[in-house]
């Protein structure tokens, strides 16, 4: 299940995507009972769902170079997804930053290598 995509801008090699995590998105059932909050596989899964639609059509997934979870995503909350494409070295660089009412935080961020 995807977010709720809010705002799309697109360059050659870059994308920023501003989106919202519906608390009705099935990801956060269970996850957890007490505290729902978006697992890192749902963010990598939307990850490489605007990755490869947006900037790297041909390729699919191969590996996690780096990956590093700094805050929890909760229900409903607003997040910038930024993605660069590195032709060069068929990597997809990716940030998380959630919004509100200070400077967005960074969420997660990684690099994953792609493949034909």
């Amino acid at each position: 299940m995807l977010p709720v995509e809010l705002s799309r801008q697109r360059e050659e090699n870059s994308a920023e995507l501003t989106l919202r995590a519906d608390p009705c998105l099935f990801w956060f059932r269970g996850h957890f009972p007490t505290q729902p909050i978006l697992p890192g596989v749902a963010q990598i899964d939307w990850v490489m769902h605007y990755g490869t639609a947006l900037l790297a059509p041909a390729y699919r997934f191969s590996a996690i170079e780096n990956v590093k979870f700094q805050q929890p995503v909760l229900p409903g909350a607003t997040l910038v997804l930024t993605l660069r494409w590195q032709v060069e070295t068929n990597r997809l660089l990716f940030e998380y930053a959630v919004t509100g009412a200070d400077a967005p935080q960074r969420a997660s961020s990684g690099k994953i290598l792609l493949c034909r």
